[in-house]
């Protein structure tokens, strides 16, 4: 008998019953009424998850389509950018860039680390000829999220444009565009909005606009004025993932449901319970204090070689059903991630936790179990007292 399994990698996520059996809606005319419903319910959703007045773009690709498009829209063939770095994706991005011939500045920290907004800050001030900034809010690939806030204050306070990749931050975590004066916020349908992959959303400022009739690199399908022509329409400028459209539509009609702060706690909530279970039975959280992931946690392998990690995941895909996410470049085979995004509560968290512990007793890493549950079980704890003080001082 095949044993069901339970997806916890960082994106694709787990599907709720409600959007799985949204998506079996019949096919319409993707340049319709009907579709035109879809396409502005969708909009509207993403701009109250955002906190946002700012368009938004919607572009049938992966997150990395996402990144190439805003590359491609903003910048000029030779033109100076900072591009920093911290991870797998954050390189990605300046690799975009300079395949298409831009002159890319990278400031870039050891994988593991948060960058420092003073860096950011001393790079400009080198290089006072860029005037666009692109950032990562939430690295996928080290489970690192920046302080995006301080970095947009920094970026803002020297006039320049700021472009955020926040594929897999956003939707689970608080990024407020408006309030941070974001002009180019990347996200992707397969992460935290509880829908499957195929639909980056951008969300694009007057501004961006503005430095997109400056820039000079070659584009057409990612062209961010021709496709804000299109959604002023109700349609995509190409034929658009319908049943992806259907899915991302319902996922948002959940989220509302929860509500946006509700959402962001939730998700913060099982993120600490899932760092205090795994800390309790010995293992080592990759990400450095007070800038951890809610949406992911990466963890230093408990093994030695590349081999036996593989192994353990192995086993834990196979015997429980259990499937979580190696390393990525070069920090493939020295860390594991569990992702905790979208569709996730703290009975997940428990039958992570517990299966996870579960796997290394079997593996002989462990002499007793027991201990991890009871420790997300603390911060549960903590969680409910912390509201209910909070109720009691908001009377």
């Amino acid at each position: 008998m095949a044993i069901e399994q339970q997806l916890r990698v960082p994106g694709p996520t787990p599907l709720p019953q409600r959007v799985v059996r949204s998506q079996s809606r019949p096919m319409i005319n993707h340049r319709g009424p009907e579709a035109a419903i879809v396409v502005r319910d969708i909009v509207e959703g993403l701009r109250w998850a955002l906190q946002t007045d700012n368009d938004i773009l919607l572009f049938p690709c992966s997150g990395t389509g996402g990144l190439e498009a805003a590359a491609a829209n903003l910048l000029s063939r030779g033109e100076r950018a900072l591009f920093c770095s911290i991870g797998n994706f954050g390189k990605r991005w300046a690799d975009i860039a300079t395949a298409y011939g831009v002159d890319v500045v990278r400031l870039e920290v050891p994988w593991g680390e948060a960058l420092d907004p003073e860096d950011v800050d001393q790079a400009l001030a080198q290089n006072p000829d860029i005037s666009k900034v692109f950032v990562t809010h939430n690295e996928t690939s080290t489970a690192v999220v920046n302080d995006i806030r301080a970095i947009a204050a920094v970026v803002k306070g020297r006039g320049k444009l700021i472009a955020v990749d926040s594929v897999s931050g956003a939707g689970s975590m608080p990024i407020p565009v408006d309030e941070l004066g974001l002009d180019v916020v990347i996200t992707g349908s397969q992460k935290g909005w509880m829908a499957p992959p195929g639909l980056a959303m951008i969300a694009v400022s007057k501004a961006a606009y503005e430095a997109t009739e400056r820039a000079d690199l070659p584009r057409f399908y990612f062209d961010f004025k021709r496709q804000k022509g299109f959604i002023d329409k109700g349609t995509t400028y190409t034929t658009p993932p319908l049943s992806v459209m259907y899915a991302l539509q319902e996922g948002l009609a959940m989220m509302r449901e929860e509500g946006r702060e509700n959402v962001f706690a939730r998700h913060h909530r099982v993120a600490e319970m899932i760092r205090d279970g795994l800390d309790s039975i010995g293992l080592r959280l990759f990400a450095p204090e007070g800038h951890r992931s809610d949406t992911v946690t990466a963890v230093h392998s408990p093994v030695d070689a590349p081999e036996e990690l593989k192994a353990f995941l192995t086993l834990l895909r196979t015997r429980y059903g259990l499937v979580l996410a190696g390393g990525q470049g070069e920090l493939t085979g020295r860390i594991f991630r569990v992702g905790h995004l979208g569709l996730i509560d703290d009975g997940d968290a428990y039958s992570i936790l517990a299966t996870i512990e579960q796997g290394m007793a079997d593996s002989g890493m462990l002499s007793r179990t027991g201990l991890a549950v009871p420790a997300a079980q603390a911060v549960v704890r903590r969680s409910a007292e912390g509201a209910s003080q909070a109720a009691l001082a908001a009377r």
